[in-house]
């Protein structure tokens, strides 16, 4: 049975929804389409013409990269730089390019900074700073007789969930009424005259990724030809949802053996760190990529380390001798992505080949 890429698409839009992209981010199919046949993927950080060539010699028609080679927009495609010569390469040679960017980071268990953390044996993972406008709660207005059926509908959709748990609802009976009016096809009443049936008032929590697919599955369930339901944003935020993660080490380590840990973890010849402060590590924040953003979200949550990367002159100050900053390099930081997207779409997909790209693509070398 064949693949389309949009069936891989889809199923990395369930892992990292891309609503879940920041403003400014280019996440998505970026070259091919959708419709073609997938003959191969190729799992990399940073799409370039020599990982294209690398996709081309393993007879792999997708690129699956965390970095949109597209990013800030192209005026023109002359081969002038990098970018513009992978683009070229890729369409010349019909390879697909879909980056899962900004929104995998945002994912924090099973995304990039749940794989940093595993590394380095970091538990009970949270946000550190929860993504808002993730959440929305669902009222509607039910026959009691036909609750359950769109509380089934509702459920399968994916509305329910609370942090561990699922199929979660509130139901309240109550008595409704209308009057159908001129053309209307009431399921109950008569056209005309107030109608007083008996009813549940469901209300479930929604991700906002999925309204529209939730809605239009308690439509579908509900028997009345008119609905009446109201959708409402929360302000509640999901723990698993956001920037950067923190989280506890299993048993507390002093400064340097932690700084050798990472060291080795992540293959990195050299660490930027702030002063040591003299205390034990037990609860430590991460973000792969650059996440000087996040200094003061990582003091807030009382972190004793602050794994991450591209961190200025200046904004190791902010650790104010509270926290130890160490900026490991973005390339290092995020490089077990690679193994994230392939073991992912390894344990989906059987009938192609998914293999990592073997290409380093770190622009940064050192001299030590």
């Amino acid at each position: 049975m064949s693949t389309q890429i949009l069936d891989i698409v889809r199923f990395l839009d369930t892992l990292a929804p891309p609503a879940w992209q920041e403003s400014y981010d280019n996440a998505g199919l970026l070259t091919g389409s959708g419709l073609w046949e997938c003959t191969g993927v190729l799992t990399t950080l940073d799409a370039t013409e020599e990982v294209v060539m690398e996709a081309v010699a393993c007879r792999a028609n997708l690129i699956v990269a965390h970095h949109p080679i597209i990013f800030g927009g192209l005026k023109k495609i002359t081969g002038h730089n990098y970018v513009e010569r992978t683009v070229i390469a890729a369409i010349k040679r019909d390879i697909a390019i879909y980056a899962i960017h900004t929104n995998l980071d945002n994912v924090v268990v099973r995304g990039v900074n749940g794989r940093i953390a595993a590394k380095l044996g970091i538990m009970g993972g949270r946000a550190l700073l929860p993504r808002v406008g993730t959440l929305q709660k669902l009222f509607c207005f039910v026959p009691v007789n036909h609750l359950e059926a769109v509380r089934a509908a509702v459920f399968a959709a994916g509305a329910g969930h609370i942090g561990n748990y699922s199929e979660a609802s509130y139901t309240v009976e109550g008595l409704g009424t209308f009057k159908a009016g001129e053309g209307a096809q009431p399921f109950v009443g008569e056209l005309g005259s107030r109608h007083t049936e008996k009813e549940a008032r469901l209300e479930v929590i929604v991700p906002a990724h999925l309204s529209r697919e939730v809605v239009r599955a308690m439509i579908a369930a509900h028997p009345y030809e008119e609905v009446a339901y109201d959708l409402v944003p929360l302000a509640n935020t999901d723990a698993g949802v956001g920037s950067g993660l923190v989280g506890e080490l299993p048993v507390e380590m002093e400064e340097n053996a932690f700084l050798e840990l990472v060291r080795r973890a992540f293959g990195v010849p050299v660490i930027r760190h702030t002063r040591l402060t003299g205390r034990p590590v037990k609860r430590v924040a991460v973000c792969g990529g650059v996440g000087s953003f996040l200094i003061s979200k990582a003091l807030a949550a009382g972190a004793n380390f602050y794994i991450t990367a591209d961190v200025k002159y200046h904004e190791f100050f902010d650790a104010n001798d509270q926290m130890v900053i160490a900026d490991i390099g973005h390339f290092e930081s995020e490089q077990f992505t690679v193994d994230l997207l392939f073991d992912v779409l390894r344990e989906k997909f059987r009938n192609f080949a998914v293999l990592k790209s073997v290409v380093k693509t770190n622009p940064i070398k050192y001299f030590y």
